[in-house]
């Protein structure tokens, strides 16, 4: 399992969801999103001296510490989950990696402490998520 990076519980659509569903972003919205998202990673490895990189899952994890240090609020959230759901170290940069990629998809230059928090929820099952809080 430590090999799976995301993990998500889908549940099923209710009678709800059907009758009203709630406002979401488009298909073409979403597409524009991730598309400027891979040209700002594109553009960092770039500047990092490593075109031939082209995604956060492609770099090193000496990379990744650099380009996915986190805010002061996010780096202990990541120091305190790493802990207690015992990250491996594989899992501790996969973390980073989603969360850096998480945080270019948000436009944002810095990996905040809602993208670790998102990063980590993906990583973990649902009976070890508890275990975070």
């Amino acid at each position: 399992m430590d090999r799976i990076d995301i993990r998500i519980d889908v549940p099923a659509v209710t009678a709800a969801d059907l009758i009203r569903p709630m406002q979401a972003e488009t298909s073409a919205t979403v597409a524009r999103r991730v598309a400027r998202a891979r040209e700002i990673q594109q553009d960092r490895f770039i500047a990092f001296g490593t075109p031939s990189i082209s995604s956060n899952a492609r770099c090193t994890t000496a990379m990744i510490e650099t380009m996915a240090e986190p805010d002061a609020s996010g780096l202990q959230l990541l120091r305190d989950a790493a802990e207690k759901l015992k990250f491996s170290a594989r899992g501790y940069h996969r973390v980073l990696k989603v969360a850096r990629t998480l945080a270019d998809l948000d436009g944002k230059a810095t990996v905040g402490r809602i993208h670790l928090a998102e990063a980590i929820s993906y990583r973990v099952a649902g009976e070890r998520l508890t275990a975070a809080a």
